[in-house]
């Protein structure tokens, strides 16, 4: 009973009720490649580590075998940073089919190392959630309110009532922009001038040697 006897490839339809989801739907769920997954964080996982391998790609959203529980209590939180400019348009979220998958998830966008202390504060969008065990349910964000995101928080503050979260996936659909690197080398490069040479008459040079 494994989660992965479905993907027959690109010309298996004709049996079942959508006809249009793998395909056209799975191009649509790419920007867990946009993650800087060295980086993701996930507090409040049971095993570290594990937070990272729900951002997986489409034909694997229902796979079985990589997870992810809550540790302490039902909560977990996900901060996730890209390598650019993100507009997020919409979300999956997929467990169990019991009281262990998330009821309620809620969304900060570029607030950095996020804690569970900053989650008292008004998410920029909260969603209530049902089962969904087959990632079928997508959540639409607000989309002008997440166009220009360079980092995600996603706060899973309950469930359906157990101790523990499970969740097997994480989709997120939408545009992503590559970040402009040229800005961030000027600004290294002043930052690392030496300080004795910040008399004003040393200013004109450094600044044409810039432009």
């Amino acid at each position: 009973m494994s989660g992965d006897g479905h993907g027959h490839g690109g010309h298996s339809h004709g049996c079942c009720e959508d006809e249009h989801e793998p395909a056209e739907r799975g191009l649509e769920y790419t920007l867990y490649q946009r993650i800087d997954v060295e980086k993701l964080q996930c507090l409040n996982e049971t095993r570290e580590g594990d937070g990272k391998l729900v951002f997986k790609p489409w034909d694997q959203r229902t796979d079985r075998e990589k997870f992810v529980d809550s540790d302490a209590d039902e909560e977990l939180l996900f901060n996730i940073p890209f390598t650019g400019s993100v507009k997020l348009k919409g979300i999956i979220v997929s467990g169990e089919d019991d009281d262990s998958h998330p009821a309620e998830m809620r969304l900060y966008k570029n607030i950095p190392q996020m804690s569970f202390d900053d989650t008292g504060r008004e998410p920029d969008q909260a969603f209530r959630l049902n089962r969904d065990s087959l990632a079928q349910l997508e959540y639409p964000t607000k989309i002008a309110r997440f166009s220009n995101v360079n980092h995600l928080s996603i706060h899973i503050s309950r469930n359906f009532g157990t101790e523990s979260t499970r969740i097997y996936y994480i989709g997120l659909r939408g545009e992503f922009s590559q970040a402009h690197r040229h800005e961030v080398t000027i600004c290294n490069y002043e930052a690392a001038a030496n300080p004795a040479d910040h008399k004003v008459e040393s200013l004109i040079p450094q600044t044409n040697f810039i432009s």
